[in-house]
């Protein structure tokens, strides 16, 4: 809080600070959400009432929710988890099975296949009413936890790839800071990846 307006709060109560009156003037939407106060539960046919209160200012991808990601998963093209707090849908994120194509520089570390496993971020999206509430970083999280277990358990996963759409919302500064890179840029989306080999978030 604005330490101005704790100022504001003292003059007016004579030196007292209420705590109806700092909930009064702290701002919510500045929280930061955290992991153990949401749940993750795979879309299933009981969640579509929820749905119908998502919104977001990137329509396609309510309407991918809604409309197609069931049937996605029916045709087991992707997953898509629901992030749910205070039994609302906040966030959700869609993972499928990929591969990044490789370049010159990974045969200087020995690997001379022409292609890698990767996990892909199909799509990520979070409820306009809870943007900047670190949801975002959450999920990117989870994906890196989901590619980690696919390792250890069933199969190799080198990457997690997505295809970060380009315009004046772009998504690219964001995957940045969560250690993404820009393989290349083409009409209409960036592709990136984060190599899980050198990935601090796994060196725990």
């Amino acid at each position: 809080m604005n330490l101005s307006i704790l100022a504001q709060i003292f003059q007016k109560n004579d030196g007292k600070l209420y705590i109806g009156d700092v909930c009064t003037e702290f701002d919510m939407s500045e929280v930061k959400i955290k992991e153990e106060e949401v749940k993750i539960e795979i879309l299933r046919p009981f969640h579509m009432p929820l749905l119908s209160t998502f919104c977001s200012y990137e329509q396609e991808l309510v309407d991918f929710l809604v409309e197609d990601a069931l049937e996605n998963q029916n045709q087991r093209l992707s997953l898509t988890f629901l992030w749910i707090y205070e039994g609302r849908v906040v966030s959700y994120i869609t993972l499928l099975n990929d591969r990044i194509n490789l370049k010159a520089a990974f045969q200087r570390q020995g690997i001379f296949y022409r292609s890698l496993p990767a996990l892909k971020i199909g799509r990520l999206c979070v409820d306009d009413r809870f943007l900047h509430r670190g949801l975002g970083t959450l999920m990117v999280d989870f994906s890196i936890e989901a590619a980690n277990s696919i390792f250890e358990n069933y199969s190799g996963c080198r990457f997690i790839v997505l295809d970060a759409k380009q315009g004046k919302e772009s998504p690219v500064p964001f995957y940045e800071k969560q250690r993404f890179k820009v393989l290349n840029v083409r009409k209409g989306t960036t592709p990136m990846c984060l190599d899980l080999l050198d990935n601090i978030k796994l060196s725990v």
